[in-house]
């Protein structure tokens, strides 16, 4: 039996402090892995230099001079962690790719069970976290809350997992055909449909350096899942729409037997300034909301390169165009 090509797309921004250090411990997993008998020799790790800028492109270049298993791929600028991914996926040779974070988070150790997986006739292995003690209460929270967000919108996301991945090369060539710009690989990977597996692992502290996902972006990613991937917020502002108009109703009945029942009634300002204000605040909301579908399309339709491709070192690359 033909062992299995394994490449780690590791995509990276100011990753200085980590690189080496996640080197040392992918070279001997792979090796290891080597010795059993689940993936052959020509197994590497890829790096993804998504615009770096501290040392991160220098070091890949050293540690590829090194090792011949380290090969970098650098972007021409940087385009955001789903793009600098993607571009690993697409661009790494190999029979399966596994996709990990360069901070060590992620458990190193159950990259073999995923391969095992594969080998059993997955075609997706995903990365799911047990349990989130090392996280904030705060973190934790809202975390767990996205993802029961993203399934009370019907967007279809495996609960607790991020981007650590196994994906084989006919799940990968099935990626490739999906072209939109607006990019979130973890709604798009369960749409591929293939038979698939979970993998469950505890999540580590960062081995160094900072998180490169402070609250804003986390917010506008989990904003970018939800509106790439569900219709639930347009369909809302029709729901929010029909109950003003309910309140609107009974607020005209209400204001009516007023009139005829209370003669001296008097008439005050807030009966007309507070559903003046409503109803504005309404409209703008669902004007935003609509705004922002609309920017989709927008984005969509003008079909621009998702990334480019400055240099690819390591051998990896060598074999494949001198092939």
């Amino acid at each position: 039996m033909t062992l299995p090509t394994l490449g780690l797309v590791i995509p990276c921004y100011n990753e200085e402090e980590v690189l080496q250090e996640t080197t040392s411990r992918l070279i001997p997993l792979l090796a290891g892995m080597r010795e059993e008998g689940l993936i052959s020799e020509r197994s590497a790790i890829f790096y993804v230099d998504d615009g770096s800028r501290d040392r991160t492109w220098s070091l890949i270049e050293s540690l590829s001079a090194q090792h011949v298993e380290v090969c970098g791929i650098r972007l021409s600028r940087n385009r955001g962690h789903q793009n600098a991914l993607l571009c690993g996926l697409m661009t790494a040779p190999g029979d399966l790719l596994i996709s990990v974070d360069a901070d060590l988070q992620d458990d190193l150790d159950v990259i073999p069970q995923m391969v095992r997986h594969y080998r059993d006739g997955c075609e997706i292995v995903y990365g799911v976290r047990k349990r989130r003690d090392t996280d904030t209460f705060f973190k934790r929270f809202t975390a767990e809350g996205y993802y029961k967000l993203m399934a009370a919108m019907k967007v279809d996301v495996v609960f607790n997992h991020a981007d650590y991945r196994l994906l084989s090369r006919r799940a990968l060539e099935s990626l490739a055909e999906y072209r939109e710009v607006n990019l979130f690989l973890r709604g798009l990977v369960r749409l591929l449909g293939y038979k698939s597996a979970i993998v469950e692992y505890d999540r580590a502290e960062r081995f160094a350096g900072e998180s490169k996902y402070p609250l804003s972006k986390m917010l506008s990613f989990a904003w970018q899942g939800i509106t790439s991937f569900s219709t639930a917020p347009l369909r809302l502002i029709t729901t929010v729409g029909f109950l003003v108009s309910l309140g609107s109703l009974a607020l005209a009945i209400w204001a009516l037997a007023v009139k005829l029942l209370i003669h001296n009634a008097e008439i005050g300002w807030a009966s007309t300034v507070v559903p003046m204000y409503f109803l504005g605040g309404v409209q703008l909301l669902s004007l935003g909301i609509i705004g922002e579908y609309i920017a989709k399309i927008y984005m969509e339709t003008k079909q621009r390169p998702r990334f480019h491709v400055d240099t690819c070192i390591g051998g990896s690359f060598v074999e494949r165009s001198q092939g």
